[in-house]
C-alpha cells in the first residue's frame, strides 16, 4: 500500500537537480531580437542550427527581428469576408449567371412548369 509522497526518489525541501552535476550543456548561442514597440529578447539557440529571422516578442506579441533599427512591421489584420465575397473570389459573373439560370431550370422542371 503506497501512502506518503507521491513523488519517489526525492525528499521535501530537496533543491533541483543541477545540469551541472548529471552532464554537460550544450554550446549555445544568445540571438536577441527587437520588435516595433522597442522590446528585446535574447532567447538561447544551440550553436550547430541557424536562428531564425523572427521571434514573437513574448511582452507584446509582435514579430521582432535580428536588426534593431528596422524591426519588422505590425501584421496588417485582414478585414471580415463575408460568403459572398470568397464566392466571388472564385466565379466571375458569367458563371454565376450560368450556374442560377441551371438551378432555375432544374427548380422549374421540377415543379412541373417547363
Amino acid at each position: 500500500m503506497a501512502t506518503g509522497n507521491a513523488i519517489r526518489g526525492t525528499r521535501v525541501g530537496s533543491g533541483p537537480i543541477r545540469w551541472v552535476e548529471h552532464s554537460e550543456q550544450a554550446p549555445r548561442n544568445a540571438v536577441t531580437y527587437w520588435c516595433v514597440n522597442g522590446h528585446e529578447v535574447t532567447p538561447l539557440f544551440a550553436q550547430e542550427i541557424v536562428p531564425p529571422t523572427e521571434w514573437e516578442c513574448p511582452n507584446c506579441g509582435l514579430p521582432a527581428g535580428r536588426d534593431r533599427t528596422n524591426p519588422p512591421p505590425r501584421p496588417q489584420a485582414e478585414p471580415y469576408k463575408t460568403h459572398l465575397a470568397y464566392v466571388k473570389e472564385r466565379r466571375s459573373q458569367a458563371d454565376g449567371e450560368a450556374l442560377l439560370a441551371e438551378a432555375l431550370e432544374h427548380l422549374h422542371r421540377r415543379r412541373g412548369g417547363r
